[in-house]
């Protein structure tokens, strides 16, 4: 039984994990029988009203929002190890993008979020497959160029986010919401999913691909 871990943002794709890809991610591997580990950040953030999509100016917790994805099961990334897990998988949403780092915000010379990059470092210095969802591509590129790996990603076929990814010392493929990218050299998949989906039919079949590769990855 392959253990995997999933790296939650939040719950609620504007200021944290995006709620389908999460479900979706977990759906994939509960069906592959995959012990999950679900973990995120201990950190505040920025909360945003999913009905008017305007900051409401509170702010709560990052891993208990998490929590409501895992039903409370679900740890302090900072308490994770890489060897504890067969592989890592990051859904995306927004919360990826500002609270696993600041990449909305900073773009190409975004910082990651210490415990998040020792996590996802070491995942890549053992070489253990890591799958990213939605804009959590752009996250990994920026750990993955920091270390000279000149790894290939794709978010779908937004221009701006593609040459940020290029600026961090990465390759970018274009990518149809049910396609995914693969660096076997590296051991990474990722998938557009809700960064061109158009429902949860879609995004599903790309993430379900993702799921499928990084457990052939394993081993």
């Amino acid at each position: 039984m392959p253990k995997v871990g999933v790296l939650l943002s939040g719950c609620g794709f504007l200021d944290g994990a995006e709620i389908h890809e999460a479900v979706l991610t977990l759906l994939a591997l509960d069906q592959k029988n995959a012990e999950i580990v679900c973990c995120a950040p201990n950190i505040d953030h920025e909360v945003v009203d999913h009905l008017t999509g305007q900051a409401t100016g509170e702010r709560r917790n990052v891993l208990r929002e998490a929590a409501r994805i895992a039903r409370g099961n679900i740890r302090d990334v900072a308490s994770v190890d890489a060897s504890e897990l067969d592989a890592l998988i990051l859904p995306g949403g927004f919360g990826a993008a500002k609270n696993l780092c600041d990449f909305a915000s900073k773009g190409a010379d975004c910082t990651v979020h210490p415990a998040v990059e020792k996590l996802i470092s070491q995942m890549l210095a053992q070489k253990k497959p890591v799958g990213a969802i939605c804009i959590a591509p752009a996250l990994l590129a920026r750990l993955a160029g920091k270390r000279g790996l000149k790894a290939k990603v794709t978010i779908g076929n937004d221009p701006a986010t593609a040459q940020a990814i290029v600026s961090m010392g990465c390759v970018h493929e274009n990518q149809p919401v049910t396609g995914i990218a693969v660096d076997a050299q590296n051991k990474l998949v990722t998938t557009p999913a809700y960064m061109l989906g158009p429902g949860p039919a879609a995004v599903w079949e790309g993430i379900r691909k993702l799921v499928d590769q990084v457990l052939a990855m394993i081993g």
